[in-house]
């Protein structure tokens, strides 16, 4: 049994699976499905809204992700709103409004966010992977 237990708050099957392999045995995953409002912000505004939220409402240890893509030629759009986006206007839509650019290049962001529980400060985490020559593309 693991002697610390952290909430991870996703109703995304893949990413849960993928944190528990790198977390467990060491640290409990639990899954919680919690649909939190997202303000508009930065990325790592973003990420801690959600995980200060996610905290107060589970009233444990949380801990949250976040996953964006920032075209260069976009000034960073669609950023943390690539959800909206992907929701609005799909991968065609997405394509299309980076055709008028020669510049292709994005950056895919991954930020998670921890916190201990209500109150507590939170910890963020991130990763970048620069792409180039990008092209949405359909799953």
């Amino acid at each position: 049994m693991a002697a610390h237990k952290v909430n991870f708050i996703t109703g995304n099957a893949n990413k849960l699976r993928e944190v528990k392999a790198i977390l467990e045995p060491e640290i409990e995953v639990l899954s919680k499905s919690i649909d939190l409002e997202e303000v508009q912000g930065t990325l790592e505004e973003v990420t801690e809204s959600k995980c200060r939220r996610a905290a107060d409402l589970v009233k444990g240890p949380v801990l949250v992700e976040d996953t964006a893509l920032c075209y260069n030629a976009l000034s960073g759009l669609p950023g943390a709103y690539i959800k909206w986006f992907m929701t609005s206007i799909g991968h065609q839509g997405l394509n299309n409004l980076l055709a008028a650019y020669t510049d292709k290049s994005a950056e895919a962001v991954c930020t998670f966010g921890y916190c201990a529980g209500p109150g507590e400060k939170v910890i963020l985490f991130q990763g970048r992977c620069p792409v180039r020559n990008s092209r949405v593309l359909s799953p």
